[in-house]
C-alpha cells in the first residue's frame, strides 16, 4: 500500500500537466485533466480499500470485507486520521463475531481516532457497551450507552439501545428464589 502523500503529488502532477494544455491551447484536455486529479483528491480522503470494504460488509461479506482490509498495510501511513478510524471501526465490527477482547481494542481505537458520521460513533459506542457490559462492568455500558443514545439523532439505533438498556435492568434484578422455606416432604 502506498503512502497517502503519493496520491496529493499525482493530483499536483496532473493539475501542473492541465495547466500546460491550457497555456497550449488544449482547453478540452486541461479540463479533463483537472476532472481527473479531483479523483486523486477524492481518494486521498476516502480510502478506496475502505470504499470497497464497505460495500461488502452492506453485502453481508465479511470475508471479502476482510480481504480489502488486509491489503492495507500500514493503516497510519497509508490513511487520513478518520479514514484510519474507520479502518479500526470495520475491523472492529468484523472481529467482534469472534474475539471481544479484540474488538474492543478496535472499537476503542476508532473513537479515539474519530468517525465522521455520528450515527458510526453511536454504533462503535453501543458496542463498546455491549462488551463491557458482557465482562461485568455496568457503570462503563451505562456511561457508553447514554452517549450512544445522544449520538443517534435520527433514531437510526433506537431498538438495540432499547434492548441493550432492557437487559441491563433484567442483570441488576436480584434473582427471586421462591419456595425456598420448603420443609422436606412429609410422610
Amino acid at each position: 500500500m502506498y503512502n497517502k502523500n503519493i496520491k496529493l503529488v499525482i493530483a499536483g502532477l496532473i493539475i501542473a500537466y492541465a495547466i500546460y494544455q491550457f497555456t497550449e491551447g488544449y482547453i478540452g484536455n486541461g479540463i479533463m485533466f483537472i476532472l481527473l486529479s479531483t479523483i486523486f483528491v477524492f481518494l486521498y480522503f476516502k480510502n478506496e480499500f475502505i470504499l470497497l470494504a464497505f460495500l461488502r460488509l452492506r453485502k453481508q461479506d465479511f470475508a471479502g470485507a476482510k480481504r480489502w482490509l488486509d491489503k492495507i498495510k500500514n493503516p497510519s501511513s497509508a490513511l487520513v486520521k478518520k479514514q484510519e478510524g474507520y479502518y479500526n471501526y470495520l475491523n472492529g465490527i468484523m472481529v467482534s463475531q469472534t474475539n471481544m477482547n479484540e474488538a474492543e481494542k478496535y472499537f476503542k481505537k476508532a473513537v479515539t481516532l474519530g468517525l465522521s458520521m455520528d450515527h458510526d460513533l453511536a454504533m462503535a459506542k453501543l458496542n463498546l457497551a455491549g462488551i463491557a457490559f458482557s465482562k461485568r462492568r455496568p457503570q462503563e455500558a451505562k456511561i457508553l450507552l447514554s452517549e450512544a443514545q445522544k449520538l443517534d439523532k435520527r433514531n437510526m439505533l433506537a431498538d438495540q439501545i432499547k434492548m441493550m438498556k432492557d437487559s441491563m435492568k433484567k442483570a441488576q434484578m436480584p434473582n427471586q428464589h421462591y419456595g425456598g422455606n420448603r420443609q422436606g416432604r412429609r410422610r
